[in-house]
């Protein structure tokens, strides 16, 4: 397993982060939708770069679009360093 997933951690943050701008989304549906179809495809990829390398539970919650699971299990399972870079 990847010793850091932090990389695919700030992806899901990102995702999240688009979801809940309700103020861009109002002002921009178009721009809004775009950003959150572009994240989402860079996690698809990310997933697929990762099969076979993440935890049984990592890749459940990847497949099943389960995307605040997942980021949880990587905080919660010390897989996200980015806290520890300078």
């Amino acid at each position: 397993m990847p010793q850091d997933l932090s990389p695919l951690a700030a992806l899901l943050r990102r995702r999240t982060a688009t979801i809940a701008d309700h103020d861009w989304r109002d002002r921009d549906p178009e721009a809004h939708l775009a950003a959150l179809k572009s994240v989402s495809e860079e996690l698809e990829q990310a997933h697929t770069a990762l099969r076979g390398q993440i935890s049984p539970r990592l890749e459940h919650f990847l497949s099943g679009c389960s995307y605040d699971k997942a980021l949880a299990h990587i905080e919660t399972s010390g897989l996200d360093t980015s806290h520890l870079k300078t």
